[in-house]
């Protein structure tokens, strides 16, 4: 497993700010948590998820390819820092 963070730079109301990823080695999400602008957190995983959010339905790109897209900033982050945004995101669920 591997650990990433979009930041996502737009001003999309609808849309997460930052998007937290935990990948298999197939490079498909097996976990993610969306941080919105108005502090809302979604989630999901490989067999629940939220209203707005569900895993992707491809591999994730490579991290250079990501970046390539000016709106987005990619980078790996530790699995603690995942793990955090996770339980924050799936306890925010009523």
């Amino acid at each position: 497993m591997w650990y990433f963070k979009v930041i996502w730079h737009h001003d999309f109301p609808d849309e997460p700010v930052e998007i937290l990823s935990e990948v298999g080695e197939d490079r498909y999400e097996v976990r993610k948590a969306e941080v919105f602008r108005d502090g809302r957190l979604d989630w999901a995983d490989e067999s629940r998820w939220s209203p707005s959010t569900m895993l992707g339905e491809a591999p994730v790109p490579p991290l250079e390819e990501i970046n390539e897209q000016e709106e987005f900033t990619a980078a790996v982050i530790p699995a603690e820092e995942f793990e955090q945004a996770w339980a924050a995101a799936i306890g925010a669920l009523p």
